[in-house]
């Protein structure tokens, strides 16, 4: 599997491109604003588009989610349930943060943990990560050893946990009950910033020591 980080909106969020290499096969992760941007790329790299999945439902997230569901006629999927609440909350958002309106929607499909999301030959795994929102999901490849974990986990740092129905305990349960256990080799893409693997962050972050 093969990816490519496009940072969108002031807020530098890391859409994410996912794709399987032998089919083209493609996932946009997150395209949270820009959507003329994005579709660039992929149209550039020559991907199919399968579907758009989101880890949470905060407007820098999800704000290019509808635009680009509609032009390509692909699917949106996800986050979990338990974010229902942001996503009906999106002009509240806008307002916020001073962007321009988005209307409140809700996905073609709420994601559950346990749920493989099949990319051409490859496939995803859903974990539920609960902590910076009650419904964020993150993305796993095992057979590439790589997440997209949004706003959970990044390098030395962790996710935000005073939004509403944000939880600091459970957001360092998903961390380490959740993630760790994928291995210290998993290379991990979070919502904003560079990459790291997570035993990188497991041995040296130092908001998620015991």
């Amino acid at each position: 599997m093969n990816f490519r980080i496009i940072p969108v909106t002031p807020f530098q969020q890391n859409t994410t491109l996912l794709w399987c290499e032998r089919t083209a096969v493609a996932a946009i992760i997150d395209p949270g604003g820009e959507a003329d941007r994005i579709l660039e790329h992929v149209s550039a790299l020559e991907l199919q588009p399968h579907c758009i999945l989101l880890t949470h439902g905060h407007l820098d997230h999800v704000g290019a989610s509808v635009e680009i569901a509609a032009r390509l006629s692909i699917p949106i999927w996800g986050p979990h349930q338990e974010d229902r609440f942001w996503l009906e909350a999106l002009d509240e958002q806008c307002t916020m943060f001073g962007f321009p309106p988005i209307a409140p929607f809700e996905p073609d499909r709420w994601l559950q943990a346990g749920e493989q999301i099949p990319l051409g030959e490859a496939s995803l795994e859903v974990l539920h990560c609960p902590g910076h929102t009650p419904g964020h999901l993150v993305f796993f490849s095992a057979a590439d050893q790589l997440a997209q974990v949004g706003d959970v986990l990044f390098k030395g740092s962790i996710g935000r946990t005073d939004f509403p129905r944000g939880n600091h305990a459970q957001l360092l349960n998903s961390i380490h009950e959740r993630l760790f256990p994928l291995g210290d080799d998993v290379r991990f893409i979070p919502g904003h910033g560079p990459m790291s693997t997570l035993g990188e962050e497991r041995r040296h972050n130092p908001f998620v020591r015991p």
